[in-house]
This record gives C-alpha cells, structure tokens and sequence, in this order.
C-alpha cells in the first residue's frame, strides 16, 4: 500500500465522471484546491450522507476557491444515477479497477461485522493548487466531514 506524504505532489489521474467525461488532477492545477474523497460505494447510507454534506457546503467550497472530486469503484452509470437521486453539483470519478486508489494507498482490507473484504479505505485528500498534498484525512466522520474540509481549506493561502 502506498503511503503519501504532505508537501509531496499528488499522484496525477484521469478517470471518467458521471457522464463518461474524462477529468484529470492536472485540469485544477493553478486553478482550484482538490477536496479529493474517496469513499467505498455510491447510494449506501454513509456515502450518501458525506456527498449530500458536500453538496450543500459548494457555495463554500468556491468561496474557498475549492473543488470537490469524489472517487469510488462504482461504474460511470451508478454514479450518474446516484448524481440525479441526490441533486449532487459536484464531480464523481469511477475508478473500476481501483488503479487511483492503489496510487493513492487507500485500498485495502476492511472489517465489517466480523468479515474481512478488500474496499475503499474512506480518506479525504486536501491538495492545493500547485498540485501538493496540503491535508490527509483518514479518520473521516460522514456527518461532519464537509465541517472538517471547510476548516482546513481556510488555513491555506
């Protein structure tokens, strides 16, 4: 599993969003912060909590000249379906094959209810816009975790 470190640069990517569209780390660099989440599964009640809060807290975000990507192994069509049921007005990312959360170390063996299954690590990466890991959360709490990204995007320039 890789680790990622502060100040590093941000592993670079381009998956599709819910359109099929191919979007890239490099489209914000010099533009816009990255509120990269990457959470296990579209429409499950955790998820839909985090992405509501996201959505809710986007005058925010732009006020913090921030944007929010989300990624999940989830197809291009389940994240579409799950854009419309929410209302979401932020972009989702597919990641399939998990190659991007392989690079980014949050792949890895979960513990739920007593089983074991290999899934999305729920992690929060805040990078800013020369491209650099600014803030890592891995202990993310769904209810609060547009509060936790606010806070830190208002320590940065």
């Amino acid at each position: 599993m890789t680790t990622l470190s502060i100040g590093k640069n941000a592993p670079a990517f381009s998956l599709p969003d819910q359109s099929g569209k191919k979007i890239s780390l490099k489209d914000f660099k010099g533009q816009k912060h990255v509120v990269l989440y990457f959470y296990p599964k579209a429409m499950t009640p955790g998820c839909t909590v985090q992405a509501c809060g996201l959505r809710d807290s986007k005058p925010s975000l732009t006020r913090q000249d921030a944007v929010a990507l989300g990624i999940s192994p989830d197809p291009v069509g389940r994240l579409q379906k799950f854009t419309d049921k929410e209302s979401l007005n932020f972009t989702l990312l597919s990641d399939e094959d998990h190659a991007v959360a392989d690079k980014y170390g949050v792949w890895g063996l979960k513990k739920f209810m007593g089983r074991e299954s290999m899934g999305i690590l729920r992690t929060t990466f805040i990078i800013n816009k020369q491209g650099k890991l600014v803030h890592i959360m891995d202990k993310v709490k769904t209810k609060s975790h547009h509060d936790d990204v606010l806070a830190v995007l208002k320590t940065l320039d």
